[in-house]
């Protein structure tokens, strides 16, 4: 009796053990960033940095893209999740490329057409006689088409230049470019750093239609499908990082130079405050994402020929998992 009793002790020490060593197993979770790390990815160093990843038994990784680019590595299931553009998943989509947005990172597009002041480019128009910039995508030509022809403007009349990733002040004081696609939270920020003076043309406010989301985060069908738990779990912590970025940018800031010393830290410092506000900005919650600007730009691209078909926008974004809570 008393060895019976021993032996069922010794078994529930053994089953307490391992209910233990599981509850403190952690899973690998692998993030890939769209490009080089800047303040768009804040969010999720901030979680990294302040244990909420942790917190939800995760071990995350943040990466760089490799060749294959971010978008292939999530739907390949390299990566379990990444960032993207509300452009790509569409793309992507509608070549049968399961990805699914799963949080808009900032809630208006923050994009938009830059030029030194000397130059003297206010508005679409301005674009004919110039030469512009780009990283050699059609979109950036159908994209500048569409503003100059609703402008007035002839689009014949502006030269298009593949620069790649050359750096836009020198390009443009070189004389190399007139004007380029670039970011407030970054490029704009930059200028007043060093007190450069340029025109900026907002691109949403421009055009509704290029209010698009960009940068999002994205996850595959496959993920949702099969691994619904870890997607809830990594959003509830990113969630936690945004929202510890736009409450404490100048914090979030540190944090994110501490973990990337390469970068320029009174650039990062600037354009956290900048984002602080855009993260979010008029919508309810971090995160969401509406319809209406999904199908919008979906129309827009499938009207240009940039996709053969139309998507199920509402199969190509969910606000289930920014949601969670609110």
């Amino acid at each position: 009796m008393r060895e019976t009793k021993m032996y069922i002790a010794v078994i529930l020490l053994l089953a307490l053990t391992l209910f233990m060593t599981g509850c403190g197993r952690t899973q690998k979770v692998t993030l890939v960033l769209d490009w080089t790390p800047n303040t768009n990815h804040t969010g999720a160093y901030v979680a990294l940095e302040k244990g909420y990843y942790d917190d939800e038994g995760l071990d995350v990784e943040i990466i760089q893209p490799s060749d294959m680019g971010a978008d292939a590595m999530v739907a390949s299931g390299t990566a379990q999740f990444g960032y993207s553009y509300q452009e790509s998943v569409t793309l992507a989509r509608a070549e049968d490329v399961p990805l699914v947005s799963i949080a808009s990172v900032i809630q208006h597009n923050t994009s938009g057409f830059g030029a030194l002041r000397e130059k003297n480019i206010k508005s679409p128009a301005d674009f004919e006689g110039k030469k512009y910039g780009g990283w050699g995508s059609p979109i950036e030509e159908a994209t500048i088409k569409y503003l100059m022809e609703k402008a007035g403007a002839d689009p014949a009349k502006v030269e298009i230049l593949s620069v790649g990733t050359a750096d836009f002040f020198q390009a443009s004081s070189s004389g190399r470019i007139d004007f380029a696609w670039v970011f407030e939270g970054w490029d704009v920020v930059a200028a007043k750093i060093r007190g450069i003076e340029m025109d900026y043309i907002d691109l949403g406010k421009t055009e509704p239609v290029f209010d698009y989301y960009t940068p999002v985060i994205v996850t595959s069908e496959d993920m949702i499908k099969n691994n619904e738990k870890l997607v809830e779990a990594f959003m509830r912590a990113t969630i936690k990082g945004y929202e510890f970025a736009m409450e404490n940018p100048e914090e979030a800031a540190e944090i994110f130079i501490n973990a990337v010393p390469e970068v320029d830290p009174d650039l990062i410092r600037e354009s956290q405050k900048f984002l602080a506000g855009k993260y979010q900005d008029d919508a309810p919650y971090w995160g969401m994402q509406k319809k209406e600007v999904w199908q919008r730009y979906m129309d827009w691209l499938y009207e240009n020929g940039f996709i053969t078909r139309k998507i199920d926008v509402e199969k190509a974004f969910t606000n289930k998992y920014t949601e969670q809570g609110k």
